[in-house]
């Protein structure tokens, strides 16, 4: 019998009323309730600390980037949710995580846009398939999802041509529904994809994203939405043109950002989490979104190994941490977090996720928000 995946009606009620939930911090930052962690301080007064973020909805229950797949988050109680943007051909923002659409949708299968398949070579990675920028949004919106992963994640098949591809804009007016019919704000955490890349070609991200922020008033240093962005120079654009929380997102130590690839600059994340490099992310951002294994590294087995300093640095030069991402099937857990032999069954997701918390994170991104929060439940209520 293969292990059931699926948010039982018990597990979702439950996790919403825990993501509903009763750590609030007040505006200097401390918790209103016995709570842990850094804190959102003026950037975050009422989210809880560590924060659940919905990684691209609840991922791992719903084609990612769905409608569906942001509602099932945001009705299981996850705090943010997360949504990655690429443009169309005539300039719309849709929510993708990568403007390759080969793998998220039907496009494959629609005959009228078989001339459409190319060979690109996006942050210097060649790639063949279809992309955004070649749709117009009337074109884009004929396509439907389908789940990115499903070898390891064969139940969210069954949503397979359900949703559309969401506009930005449609999830903004999406959120402003949810949040009158629940009577509190509903928080996002917006990434610009490829933000070089775009800009090069004409479709700069940033000013089109401030844009819509502005239109729905989510441009103000308290409003309910970060923006993030694997290129700092995203963030420092994004600075100028709206006062709502940026977070420079961090990949593994040896990678560099592709804007500094793009500039001849040759400092390495590695060099973005020292003491200094964090001093000077500061100067534009509220807070840094790091691989996993920034903040725990694995081992050459694969095991997790020593805790590094880096959220105790990043606290210290006042920058929140949100790291990156918490999954619950085997094959993206740690070694000693894996249960059997099979990748797509779910191993000790909460053992993974209390070790996490306990480094002082102030929130986590995670596929599966109703196990995060469960997990934030336990280790919030010691």
């Amino acid at each position: 019998m293969e292990q059931e995946q699926r948010p039982g009606r018990r597990t979702l009620l439950g996790a919403a009323a825990i993501g509903a939930g009763a750590m609030v911090w007040s505006g200097t930052g401390t918790a209103t309730a016995a709570g842990r962690g850094h804190g959102h301080g003026q950037h975050g007064r009422d989210l809880p600390v560590p924060t659940v973020v919905a990684h691209r909805g609840a991922s791992g229950y719903r084609p990612e980037h769905t409608i569906g797949a942001y509602q099932l988050a945001l009705d299981m109680g996850a705090h943010v949710i997360e949504q990655d943007l690429v443009p169309t051909k005539d300039g719309h923002l849709v929510c993708r995580h990568e403007n390759d659409i080969t793998g998220t949708t039907d496009v494959a299968s629609h005959p009228e846009f078989a001339d459409r398949k190319t060979t690109k070579t996006v942050d210097g990675a060649k790639l063949t398939g279809w992309f955004t920028e070649d749709f117009t949004l009337a074109e884009l919106k004929t396509l439907r999802a389908t789940e990115r992963i499903p070898g390891t994640r064969r139940q969210n098949t069954l949503y397979d041509g359900r949703w559309e591809v969401p506009t930005f804009a449609e999830v903004l007016e999406w959120a402003e529904r949810e949040g009158k019919r629940r009577g509190r704000r509903v928080w996002l955490h917006i990434e610009t994809k490829h933000p070089t890349y775009f800009r090069d070609i004409g479709l700069a991200l940033e000013p089109r994203l401030a844009k819509l922020l502005r239109a729905y008033g989510r441009h103000r240093h308290n409003s309910p939405n970060f923006v993030q962005s694997f290129e700092p120079s995203s963030i420092e654009r994004l600075s100028k043109l709206v006062s709502c929380p940026g977070v420079v997102l961090l990949s593994s130590a040896s990678s560099r950002p592709w804007d500094f690839v793009q500039a001849g600059d040759s400092r390495t994340v590695a060099d973005l989490v020292t003491p200094k490099g964090l001093a000077w992310i500061a100067r534009f951002a509220r807070g840094i979104g790091p691989d996993l294994s920034l903040v725990i590294p694995r081992d050459k087995s694969g095991k997790l190994g020593t805790p590094t300093t880096l959220v105790r640095d990043a606290h210290a030069r006042k920058l929140l941490v949100h790291p990156y991402t918490m999954r619950n099937e085997n094959s993206f857990l740690p070694l000693d977090f894996r249960k059997g032999t099979d990748p797509a069954a779910y191993g000790d997701a909460f053992g993974a996720l209390k070790l996490y918390f306990e480094q002082g994170i102030d929130g986590i991104f995670s596929d599966h928000p109703d196990t995060a929060l469960l997990a934030r439940a336990d280790f919030v209520g010691k």
